[in-house]
């Protein structure tokens, strides 16, 4: 993991020296103010409810709120993006916030049934709350985070999912969501409830004006927390195949290498449609033949490796060597070699973040426990 911990570092310093910039990215003018307005109106809300990234639960904690010592409000810490996380490590993570009396959950904000559960332990959090003397008609759970955790794209399956049960008429409302951060600008109300009326405040991703640890930034910029221009996106790209490379969930695909020769077979006795619609979308490397030809080569490529994972140079050619074989598989043609790395990188992570390359989870309890 030398060769991990490097690009990390790497990675993390560029990340850290962009935020002491004086045109600094994602510290601009309007999170300042929505910093200011959020502080404000944390002590009015009845919930405060914490967005953070299944994959990475502490470097993903919203550090504003450490500003509150005696925190005036009820707050459960909610990790989203379960779906992206390796499972046994999001149950370690669970129990850990659970012996450490936090309130917390884990979501996936694109799942219904997912969803509509969440809204039930929040109705169930708003009975409790009127059984102890709340007397407003009217309950407010505000959302915060940092940037790209989901928090608008939760906000929106809370609404849409609370009004269908509610069977209220009228327009839905959407808060802005973006695979980018920093999109979400102001302070949003959703109504996800009603008998009692409940509301959530969708709000802005908010870090802090600078970020000095390498370590966390380079899982920020990973996840896509940081924008990726910030590192570049072949960087980033290196560095999850180092944590693939040095991981076991490539050897789920196995199988995938066992069946290529049926699959050849299949694809020549395919349809004429077929062909031209694989012809077509040549380019899509989101379908599901183009994906699991890419997860075959990376399995294939790390099963051929015979050299020291550990060793910086033998990382780097196996590296070197997947990009030259993910440019036939992702169908990047010769014409655009001088931009290829890029366009390999740019797919490579999308996969990695949609979940398509398996399910990763970047901190661990049991490193947790021992520093």
């Amino acid at each position: 993991m030398a060769t991990a911990r490097r690009i990390a570092r790497e990675i993390g310093d560029a990340v850290s020296k962009a935020s002491k910039n004086p045109n600094r990215r994602w510290y601009g003018p309007h999170m300042a103010a929505a910093v200011r307005a959020i502080s404000e109106r944390v002590p009015l809300v009845d919930f405060v409810i914490e967005i953070r990234d299944a994959r990475i639960p502490l470097s993903s904690e919203y550090e504003l709120l450490r500003k509150f010592p005696h925190f005036p409000v009820k707050r459960i810490v909610v990790l989203n993006k379960m779906e992206l996380a390796d499972p046994l490590e999001l149950k370690n993570w669970m129990d850990y916030f659970q012996e450490r009396n936090y309130l917390s959950y884990a979501v996936n904000s694109h799942n219904k049934d997912c969803v509509k559960q969440f809204l039930n332990f929040l109705q169930s959090q708003v009975r409790e709350l009127h059984k102890s003397g709340h007397s407003s008609h009217t309950t407010t759970m505000m959302l915060l985070g940092i940037p790209n955790v989901g928090k608008s794209a939760l906000a929106n399956s809370l609404h849409q999912i609370g009004r269908i049960s509610a069977a209220e008429k009228g327009k839905l409302k959407h808060t802005t969501v973006s695979s980018q951060p920093g999109d979400t600008k102001d302070i949003m109300s959703l109504k996800i409830g009603s008998h009692p009326n409940v509301y959530v405040l969708d709000t802005p991703g908010i870090f802090p004006p600078n970020l000095l640890d390498a370590k966390i930034c380079s899982k920020l910029a990973l996840t896509g927390a940081i924008p990726d221009d910030i590192v570049g996106e072949i960087e980033l790209a290196r560095f999850f195949l180092t944590i693939i490379n040095s991981s076991n969930e490539y050897k789920k695909w196995a199988k995938l290498c066992k069946s290529q020769d049926l699959t050849e077979t299949l694809s020549n006795e395919s349809s004429e449609s077929d062909a031209k619609r694989k012809r077509q979308y040549a380019t899509d490397h989101t379908q599901d033949f183009i994906v699991y030809d890419v997860r075959r080569v990376l399995y294939e490529t790390i099963t051929a490796f015979d050299g020291n994972l550990e060793d910086e140079i033998s990382m780097g050619n196996l590296i070197e060597t997947q990009f030259a074989a993910l440019r036939t598989v992702l169908r990047i043609s010769e014409e655009a070699s001088e931009f290829a790395d890029m366009r390999v990188a740019s797919k490579v992570l999308n996969l990695y973040r949609t979940g398509r390359l398996g399910h990763y989870t970047l901190e661990h309890v049991s490193a947790v426990s021992k520093s």
